[in-house]
């Protein structure tokens, strides 16, 4: 998986992008088909965001979360993408005839 981190009226320390590693690889634990992931940390006076944009087979992810804390924001955008992707992984792997059954 490629990942690819950078900040928005931000500089991007090696402490931040350790920790945003961490965090994206807990996705990797639910679904390993991920290509790669583009994560953009801004700050916005006293708001923090975080957004990611995460690229899987046949579908593009994304989530962003805005905190006072950049940690946090970083840590419920994990969590938000974390869900997403299961959600994802549920629908790839379901059968034909349980997908016909969901849309009726």
């Amino acid at each position: 998986m490629n990942l690819n981190v950078s900040g928005h009226h931000l500089e991007v320390t090696p402490a931040i992008r350790g920790y945003v590693k961490t965090k994206i690889e807990r996705v990797t634990r639910h679904f390993d088909h991920v290509i790669d992931a583009h994560v953009i940390l801004s700050v916005n006076k006293l708001r923090q965001k975080a957004e990611v944009t995460l690229h899987v087979r046949g579908k593009d992810l994304y989530c962003e979360s805005e905190e006072d804390d950049l940690y946090a924001a970083i840590d419920l955008m994990a969590d938000k993408l974390d869900r997403q992707v299961l959600k994802y992984k549920d629908r790839a792997n379901e059968k034909p005839h349980e997908a016909l059954k969901r849309q009726a």
